[in-house]
């Protein structure tokens, strides 16, 4: 069986069933069914969905997302929150996370997407994850350790399937670049990883807002310093403490006040 996937079509794995992994899983690896997922706390207002890996969610404490709402006025607008942890692009989509998402958006929703991390992955093998680093319209079929078939398309065509999906629904995509890594040269922390750039390609031919997190965060960590930095870094270079959630989602917040993304009308005034 060859799974193919199409902007505003469902992927065979949501058809067969929707898949899920545990929590605390760091790797793509279904089991049979979504047990929870969270929903918006006021049916009446419009939603701001967080789609995105560990870096936006990684249980409670770990992840930008999960320490969002404070900044956002839930008196206008739910913030609900569907990163998975150890997901790309690809992955997010094929075990049938982002179908539930676009089940559950209606018109007047924001989805903001932030997706690369784990793009660079394998395509097959023991994490089939990876995704075609690039923008165009090259696929390669993959056979998986399951014996399934599937047809693996580049970055940025699933990008473009969000979009397009998400605005198929009457919502409003946002795409944001990637969250910074805890790796300095020179005294300067990375910046980019090798995906913000497809990211801003893509959000650019798509006419989509693009928020440009992974400056304002450096910028921020820059001005801590190294030393300070890796305090926020206690697991690894890309994962947080609940602290270093906070400054992300800090960044966050800023970064969408500079973009042209229409869901900053609901942030908080700064303090």
């Amino acid at each position: 069986m060859m799974v193919l996937f199409f902007a505003g079509t469902v992927s065979v794995a949501a058809q067969n069933a929707a898949v899920a992994t545990q929590p605390e899983d760091n790797v793509a690896r279904p089991t049979p069914t979504y047990t929870a997922v969270d929903m918006p706390a006021n049916p009446k207002l419009p939603t701001l969905w967080i789609v995105g890996d560990s870096t936006a969610r990684n249980g409670k404490d770990l992840g930008w997302g999960d320490h969002f709402a404070p900044l956002v006025d839930t008196a206008r607008i739910n913030v609900v929150n569907r990163a998975r942890a150890g997901r790309s692009s690809r992955t997010f989509i094929h075990e049938g996370a982002w179908d539930m998402v676009v089940r559950d958006l209606r018109p007047g929703d924001f989805v903001l997407i932030q997706m690369g991390h784990n793009d660079g992955g394998d395509l097959d093998g023991a994490k089939p994850r990876g995704s075609i680093k690039g923008i165009g319209d090259e696929q390669k079929e993959v056979v998986l350790l399951t014996g399934e078939h599937e047809v693996v398309h580049t970055f940025g065509w699933y990008l473009r399937k969000y979009i397009a999906d998400t605005r198929s629904k009457g919502a409003t995509p946002i795409l944001l670049d990637l969250t910074v890594r805890n790796i300095w040269k020179d005294g300067k922390i990375e910046r980019d990883m090798g995906y913000n750039g497809f990211i801003r390609q893509v959000a650019e031919s798509e006419h989509a807002p693009f928020v440009d997190l992974s400056n304002v965060e450096a910028d921020k960590l820059e001005t801590l310093g190294q030393t300070k930095t890796a305090l926020l870094f206690p697991i690894d270079h890309t994962h947080t403490s609940s602290e270093g959630a906070t400054v992300v989602a800090t960044a966050v917040g800023e970064a969408l006040r500079r973009s042209d993304a229409p869901v900053k009308a609901f942030l908080l005034a700064k303090p």
